[in-house]
């Protein structure tokens, strides 16, 4: 099978990116053909204003390439991973026009929300949910914290329901989990074109100890992500359980001045992804406090590929890919004081959390392996080419 590859990747590679590399990875492995067309969001920076407002709703110059490289190449499905904000919808159109299958991933919620999240003003926030005309993430300047940024993604959702891109030229989406599938269906997509695969591990990274004795927290350090609660629960606690973050972010200057006056808090910054997972082999838990609604939570099934346990906020996607009392505990979100009972019950309880490490292990090797997911793909695959 002969797949182009459609991807506007970030400034700094994040998860979506390395979930996007992976999945391209294993289709090579099996012997696919992969052809990558990607834009890079840093060349955003090279353009005014109004040719970026431009491209992110019509980037002829996306069209053309796309159309040239499916007259040239026997291709089978377009698969689009992020079109957002450079290489724009029109790749929808060009490949729709070809006459190839398109699948796309939602990997975020641009197409329901201007900032992609539903967070705002340090909370969940569905305003633009439903609505035709997401004017609320305008008057709120959602995305970059600019209304003028803010109205041009506006733009760009309101001209593409208008020409119906998402309903017509999309033959299968995939969300990464059942929660992200159900907003996708409120936002207006069509249920029956939406499946579910989630995102993987590979290689498998094997199965760590956890005799580390301490908690680990990993991922950007931004306030969706609920640093404030992490660093507030462990302040709360009367023990002395060490707390290892690795990450950078926004929030730096914060995490780095509670370590600073926390003795129990160890700030390591970006790491390696091998020191990443031999960190979280070894941690008795891995925490994720996560405020917003997050699409899957890789770093739960990264978790759980090393046997580790996760400590979830109870909120959105990674609530559902955790498992309380099998393979973690969850806590409600924003709220550091049970957060730190999870902590404690996890001291208090060593068997228990030994049968959630095998319970872990377990959940990673029945769904996050290169093997299933692989198969789920073929799947979707094989579903879009018998439509054609």
């Amino acid at each position: 099978m002969h797949i182009l590859s459609i991807h506007n990747a970030y400034q700094i590679r994040g998860g979506e990116d390395e979930s996007c590399a992976a999945e391209q990875q294993l289709l090579r492995e099996q012997g696919h053909q992969v052809d990558v067309y990607q834009e890079d969001n840093a060349r955003i920076q090279t353009l005014n204003s109004a040719h970026a407002a431009i491209k992110t709703t019509w980037s002829a110059e996306s069209y053309r390439d796309i159309r040239q490289h499916l007259a040239q190449h026997p291709v089978d499905i377009v698969h689009i991973q992020n079109f957002f904000p450079l290489i724009s919808p029109s790749v929808h159109h060009a490949a729709k026009d070809a006459g190839v299958p398109v699948v796309q991933t939602l990997r975020n919620y641009r197409l329901l929300c201007p900032n992609a999240l539903f967070f705002r003003a340090g909370q969940v926030c569905e305003d633009c949910l439903g609505k035709p005309i997401p004017y609320p993430g305008v008057l709120h300047g959602c995305y970059r914290e600019s209304r003028a940024a803010s109205a041009a993604v506006a733009a760009m959702l309101l001209a593409h329901r208008l020409l119906r891109t998402w309903i017509e030229t999309v033959d299968y989406f995939i969300a990464l989990t059942e929660f992200a599938r159900q907003k996708f269906i409120e936002g207006g997509l069509p249920a029956h074109k939406i499946v579910v695969k989630p995102n993987f591990v590979s290689p498998d990274p094997g199965v760590g100890d956890g005799r580390g004795g301490y908690m680990l927290y990993v991922g950007r350090l931004s306030v969706e992500k609920g640093l404030d609660t992490l660093i507030d629960a462990w302040q709360r606690l009367d023990l002395s359980v060490p707390l290892k973050i690795i990450g950078d972010g926004p929030l730096s200057d914060q995490v780095n001045a509670a370590a600073q006056t926390h003795p129990s808090i160890e700030w390591l910054g970006r790491q390696p992804m091998n020191q990443v997972h031999n960190l979280m082999g070894s941690a008795m838990a891995v925490i994720f406090p996560s405020k917003w609604y997050e699409t899957f939570g890789r770093v739960a099934i990264e978790a759980f590929a090393k046997g580790t346990p996760v400590i979830a906020s109870n909120i959105g996607a990674i609530a559902e890919v955790v498992q309380p009392g099998y393979t973690g505990l969850q806590f409600h979100p924003n709220d550091p004081d049970d957060l730190a009972q999870q902590v404690k019950w996890v001291l208090n309880h060593p068997e228990a959390l030994q049968q959630m490490r095998q319970n872990a292990r377990a959940e990673f090797i029945a769904k996050y392996t290169a093997k299933a997911n692989y198969q789920m793909l073929m799947d979707i695959y094989s579903k879009v080419q018998k439509q054609v």
